[in-house]
């Protein structure tokens, strides 16, 4: 068996597990703004608490770990490549973006949140525009 292809396979299954929950977590905020009873609250608590811990942490984990034995199977010589540079930069954007979602998500467990349905929305946009820069340059391979 291909070890390279094995572990690409493992990479893109997390990337797509990670980035569920990317796009997810900030949705569940946008509902979780609008709601005033405390119960449905604490139901968006749990579910926000869960996303963020037991999927979309250890996928991120795993994004990255599979990720850097990839590039250990190409040579790690291939980040002189202005593609793998970029995609790095644009993955670590992401991965700033997640450790935020984290913030928020404690904000709304300590029932300090002060930001409109509106922020969440517009910032479920972010991992998407990442998203696809991502995917373009993984494929075009710019030099």
């Amino acid at each position: 068996m291909n070890s390279y292809l094995l572990f690409k396979s493992l990479h893109l299954i997390a990337v797509i597990s990670w980035m569920a929950g990317l796009l997810y977590l900030p949705r569940i905020f946008v509902y979780h703004s609008e709601n005033n009873n405390e119960i449905i609250s604490n139901v968006f608590k749990t579910m926000e608490r869960k996303l963020f811990y037991y999927i979309m942490t250890p996928a991120m984990l795993l994004s990255w770990f599979f990720g850097l034995v990839l590039i250990h199977e190409i040579g790690f010589e291939q980040l002189v490549n202005l593609w793998l540079k970029l995609k790095l930069i644009l993955v670590i954007i992401l991965t700033i973006y997640h450790f935020y979602l984290g913030l928020l998500l404690n904000q709304f467990k300590m029932g300090q949140n002060k930001k409109s349905s509106k922020f969440y929305r517009y910032i479920n946009e972010i991992p998407t525009l990442l998203l696809i820069f991502i995917v373009f340059i993984v494929i075009f391979k710019p030099i």
